[in-house]
């Protein structure tokens, strides 16, 4: 049935108030998981569920190209990105990331994190004090950019700095204020920086390993067969940077979870099924993407909810992944839920959902997966005192993280612990 066509208010400011519970909040005034609302001055649309996903995916629906708000163009995905295009332009531009969803591939950037992890570990027992949040995403960019064949002066600030710029792109896009303008300083910083470096590379002034990222985003053409633009390049290659390095938010995460049901511990050092499953639980229980967006392409009707072509289409993401009617008790973290049935593609969407592959769902999930799994499996073999410190989550701030980075002190492996005298 026709929902009434009564005048909708503009929705935008609550979502800075309300953050993740924002559009939850707007679903439970509409039947069914569809409601209609106003954001940014469009009709919209706001969707929930396996087959709102697919829906939401259908290009013959939604498109991307023009939905992306200028703010998070210019901190989170940068301008031209790849996800701002549509049809055979996306799936052209595509074909840069699909071979680092290669299984060979994915376990190579595993091998250079967990290589730096180790050798950091070493560090942080010494250290009075240490953050695993900034810690690993020091500990990410170092590893992604020998993965990927960026140079690094390994032996100065400059990981330091690039990973506060890669994580400040994340931390900035969905707010006003100085986060924000701290997360476009630092695209503009990058981005310039990266750009110059494709120019070398193509001038011949530096050479990127065979068969790096370095060299693929150089080499890579667009769909009429033009080199891309060398800032685009450069965009491009901060878009494989910074998701890896956003997974310091999953650590955090790890911790605070291994911190609050201790005896999941035991259960990671049991094998690869349970390290695969809580990584999966970490990525839908923890909060980190809230929602996405789209225009509709058409006059579309969902669930006999009408929108006119050119109003938004936002899909729930954060409100699907706490479903009850597709996980039982949502808010309760339990990894076992994905031991006990397979879970399908478009149930769990902590990276989006559709095909990776030919639509928009993020291509880097699977080294997200790679690396949470490698992480969370070294996380349970350190021991570690946790000071006082405040670990809530507010579910106000996008993105959520724990308030304090999770400090951790006396950090040693398993392997070096004092043996308890009988």
């Amino acid at each position: 049935m026709q929902m009434p066509t009564a005048p909708l208010i503009d929705r935008s400011l609550p979502a800075l108030v309300q953050g993740y519970s924002w559009l939850p909040s707007v679903l439970r005034e509409g039947p069914d998981g569809v409601a209609r609302t106003r954001v940014l001055g469009k009709p919209a649309l706001v969707v929930r569920g396996p087959e709102a996903v697919r829906f939401f995916y259908d290009e013959g629906n939604v498109r991307r190209g023009g939905a992306l708000p200028g703010p998070v163009l210019s901190t989170l995905f940068g301008h031209d990105a790849v996800h701002t295009l549509d049809g055979d332009a996306h799936r052209a531009r595509k074909e840069f990331f699909l071979p680092l969803l290669r299984p060979d591939r994915i376990a190579g950037l595993v091998e250079h994190v967990t290589a730096v992890w180790d050798d950091a570990v070493r560090q942080w027992g010494e250290a009075e004090q240490t953050v695993l949040f900034d810690a690993a995403s020091v500990v990410l960019t170092r590893g992604v950019c020998r993965w990927a064949g960026v140079p690094l002066g390994e032996d100065t600030e400059e990981p330091k700095d690039l990973a506060r710029d890669l994580v400040a792109m994340v931390d900035g896009f969905a707010t006003a204020g100085p986060r924000q303008w701290r997360a476009r300083r630092a695209r503009s910083r990058q981005e310039h920086r990266f750009t110059q470096l494709i120019e070398d590379m193509r001038a011949g002034e530096a050479a990127a390993p065979d068969g790096s990222v370095l060299a693929a985003v150089c080499e890579h053409r667009e769909a009429d067969g033009e080199l891309l633009h060398p800032h685009t390049a450069a965009v491009e290659l901060l878009n494989v940077l910074r998701p890896t390095v956003a997974v310091c938010w999953f650590v955090a995460y790890t911790a605070h979870a291994l911190h609050l049901q201790p005896g999941l511990r035991e259960r990671l050092r049991g094998g690869p099924a349970y390290a695969t499953a809580f990584a999966h639980e970490v990525r839908r229980f923890y909060p980190f993407a809230p929602f996405l967006g789209g225009l509709a392409i058409r006059d579309l009707a969902w669930r006999g909810v009408s929108l006119p072509a050119g109003g938004m289409v936002l899909l729930d993401v954060f409100g699907q992944n706490h479903d009850e009617e597709l996980w039982g008790d949502p808010f309760v973290f339990r990894p076992e839920r994905f031991l006990e049935h397979a879970v399908e593609r478009d149930e769990l969407v902590p990276q989006g959902g559709g095909e990776p592959r030919t639509g928009h769902r993020c291509p880097g999930e699977g080294l997200t997966i790679g690396l949470l799994e490698a992480l969370a499996l070294r996380l349970a073999d350190l021991d570690y005192a946790v000071p006082d410190q405040d670990l809530r989550i507010s579910l106000r701030r996008i993105p959520a993280r724990v308030r304090s980075g999770f400090a951790v002190q006396d950090v040693r492996t398993t392997s070096e612990r004092t043996p308890t005298p009988v």
